[in-house]
């Protein structure tokens, strides 16, 4: 089943947020539990053996291959430590694979992200949505990655992948030896007899390979774990020290060519006409192509394409969408009506009516557009050859830019190679495959030949797929020092709506992305309402790093520190009073405790907390700054995490790292805007992030309740700002309520 049929799957069977169905009945029992076939049995190397899709064995030893892409989270060290717990090898004796795309490479977490139901909300109609979302990716199949979903999704998966290989090849050595499996025990990648003697994995492959897979195995207990739970060196490590880890910018072909594109800077918008005479005529160019709203160069190296690209004059339409930055956010302030209400995703008690009641603080809240801005820009290598198109590619998701690079060759899909690259940053950005259907289309321009087209930065932000900009109006109701009312309004283009229509599918029922991270909250306020308003499509927007959740927890937390002040009562106090979910009052706690909050500062120094729970991930996030005389320093911050069982502690406090510098670049220069359609930031000058000498000292605690294992590739980046916007408001009196903060306040 390809993506297209998705359509179908969404209007007969399937309506989020009024129909839950059981899998097995909706979408027929036999679909939803037939095994997936082995993608790696198509195309096995000379010698090689794959006891499962994620297990091959050669002369070499043991491969993982890998169903989810690697860009810079780690998941291949974890995925590594998954299968080697259970097959019992040596972790760091495992070589490590992209996998081609496959239907058994499924991910059955992410749809279920998008369900209208609160995180932390386990009642029935929630689970048997999840269940059914499950079973929809199963069928469509997704392989993607993204959500922060990948340890959710492979956990159980992998683990089992590994026993499965174990059982088959003891069951092998059993044969082989004339001995019951049961006396036989597994060690470091040898079956070994009660006598003595031992069988290599390697040795063993070929027969275990004719040994039916039992349908379960058991697994171990986590205090027999070797690996997992301890900080474990990444397996990319040497590789990227040393400079001979591959992304697909690195890849290099025999008889290659180098292309580039120039597109309307104004996205979206057409290409009248060119002149490309000028282009023509310098060193090194081989063709100049129209492609749709631009045009590619292709030369002899990516430099000169650079070059000729900016020669060749253009003729760009008008823009397509609004023009300007105040145009589109008209159009969000716009649609916070009655008429463009979204969703109602929470409505507890009687809010109009304790609104009436209580003293009501109000507030209303911007955030701009935002660029991924990954460090690595876009860029595929594609070869049309042999009646098939191989693609050298950082992507996230695998079957959507195999079926695009089918559906403009004209190719079958399974005469399209994707080879799946690590790549310089992802962020949501590499879910869309824009890129890929221009190597494509290139390709078929010059049959025979490696093309490898490569986005300038220019290129690569103006062109961007942007998350988009947000309004929120929020009011709130006191009664002495107690909040008892609560209301959040919440404006947005739609990102669901925006890339599934790029993918010619429909926008299934309401978009939970606008309002996810204001619903959600385990803030026990008896009147609680969260209203998402869905401003009428406009420029494409996308995924970025935490989506929703990166404005509505600045939203949210903002608020929550205002309602504080005005009722007089501390931050931490008020939080701790509101939240009714245990490990969320533990992590706040615990940030208290780190950053010694309640401490006395020094005079123009502040504190600002904010807590958040993304993906059922609750942090809570302490930034500590100083206001100097030649703008304001953020000197520390201080995170706590519960993501249920750390993994890898040492790989997850690298991720909170991440996502705060990620979250903080947004909070203090993350901005997009528009003059004639165009973005008027492409570049690092004008589109800032924190630099080295900004980041502020980052101290992290992993807390562990033992909860469901939960994704932490997002979760750092929602509190960041909320944080350090309070956090100027404690030391400066200023509460800034848009970003970014750089409009409002000097940064060193």
């Amino acid at each position: 089943m390809t993506v297209g049929t998705l359509a179908t799957i969404a209007r007969r069977t399937f309506l989020i947020g009024s129909v839950a169905v059981v899998g097995g009945v909706a979408f027929g029992a036999y679909k939803v539990r037939r095994a997936l076939p082995n993608p790696l049995l198509d195309d096995l190397p000379q010698g090689a053996t794959a006891l499962t899709p994620y297990v091959r064995i050669d002369a070499q030893g043991v491969t993982l291959i890998a169903p989810r892409a690697e860009m810079g989270q780690g998941i291949h060290t974890t995925l590594a430590a998954l299968v080697a717990e259970e097959l019992d090898v040596a972790w760091d004796s495992i070589h490590v694979e992209h996998g081609p795309p496959g239907a058994a490479y499924f991910n059955r977490e992410l749809l279920k992200d998008n369900v209208p139901f609160a995180d932390l909300d386990h009642g029935f109609s929630a689970e048997a949505t999840r269940g059914a979302m499950g079973v929809l990716a199963k069928l469509v199949p997704l392989q993607m990655t993204g959500g922060s979903s990948s340890v959710a999704d492979l956990f159980d998966r992998m683990r089992v992948a590994g026993a499965a290989a174990r059982y088959a090849l003891v069951a092998a050595a059993a044969q082989k030896l004339g001995q019951p499996a049961a006396q036989l025990k597994t060690d470091n990648g040898s079956v070994v007899a009660a006598d003595g003697r031992r069988l290599t994995y390697v040795e063993l492959a070929p027969a275990a390979a004719a040994i039916d897979l039992p349908d379960s195995a058991p697994l171990k207990p986590r205090e027999q774990w070797r690996y997992l739970g301890k900080s474990l060196p990444r397996v990319d490590m040497v590789a990227k020290c040393t400079g001979t880890a591959t992304f697909s910018i690195d890849v290099r072909l025999p008889d290659m060519v180098f292309a580039t594109v120039r597109m309307n800077p104004a996205m979206g918008a057409a290409l009248v006409s060119f002149d490309a005479t000028a282009a023509k005529a310098m060193r090194g160019v081989l063709r100049v192509i129209d492609l749709p709203g631009g045009i590619a160069v292709i030369a002899n190296n990516t430099w000169r394409a650079f070059q000729a690209a900016q020669a060749v004059q253009c003729d760009w339409a008008g823009p397509a969408y609004p023009a300007s930055t105040a145009a589109m956010l008209d159009g969000i302030v716009a649609s916070m009506t009655d008429k463009h209400r979204d969703s109602r995703l929470r409505d507890d008690g009687n809010v109009d009516e304790a609104l009436a009641g209580g003293k009501v603080i109000q507030a209303e809240y911007r955030v701009p557009f935002l660029a991924h801005a990954t460090m690595e820009p876009m860029n595929a290598v594609a070869w049309l050859h042999e009646g098939r198109i191989d693609i050298w590619a950082g992507v996230q998701n695998s079957t959507a830019a195999r079926e695009l690079a089918a559906k403009i060759t004209g190719l079958d899909v399974a005469k399209v190679r994707l080879h799946v690259t690590m790549m310089g940053g992802g962020f949501g950005r590499r879910l869309e495959s824009d890129f890929v259907a221009q190597a494509a289309r290139l390709a078929m321009a010059m049959p025979g030949k490696p093309v490898k087209m490569t986005w300038s930065r220019e290129e690569d932000i103006a062109q961007d797929f942007y998350r988009p900009a947000a309004v929120a109006r929020l009011h709130g109701a006191m009664v002495g020092k107690q909040v008892t009312a609560l209301d959040v309004q919440v404006a947005s283009l739609s990102v669901a709506e925006s890339s599934l229509g790029r993918l010619a599918l429909p926008s299934l029922g309401a978009d939970r992305k606008i309002i996810e991270g204001a619903f959600d909250q385990p803030y026990g306020i008896a009147n609680y309402r969260a209203t998402a308003y869905r401003t009428p499509a406009g420029r494409p927007v996308s995924y970025l790093r935490s989506v929703g959740n990166s404005y509505n927890a600045f939203f949210m937390e903002s608020f929550i520190d205002e309602l504080a002040v005005e009722a007089g009562v501390d931050p931490l106090t008020m939080r701790l009073a509101l939240l009714k979910h245990e490990p969320s009052r533990k992590v706040l706690a615990a940030v208290a405790s780190m950053s010694g909050w309640g401490l006395p500062l020094a005079t123009g120094s502040g504190r600002g907390l904010a807590f958040h729970l993304c993906r059922g991930v609750p942090v809570g996030l302490v930034a500590e700054i100083s206001a100097t005389q030649k703008g304001v320093k953020i000197d520390k911050v201080f995170v706590a995490v519960d993501v249920g069982t750390a993994l890898d502690p040492r790989n997850l406090e690298a991720q909170m790292h991440s996502g705060v510098i990620f979250g903080l670049s947004a909070a203090l220069y993350g901005e997009i805007t528009f003059a004639k359609g165009a973005a008027e930031q492409t570049n690092f000058d004008s589109y800032q992030v924190v630099r080295m000498e900004q980041a502020p000292e980052i101290v992290v605690k992993v807390l562990e309740s033992g909860g469901p294992i939960r994704g932490a590739g997002e979760t750092g980046v929602p509190p960041a700002a909320p944080a350090l916007a309070n956090a100027i408001f404690h030391a400066t009196g200023k509460r800034i309520r848009e970003l970014p903060l750089q409009k409002h306040i000097n940064f060193v």
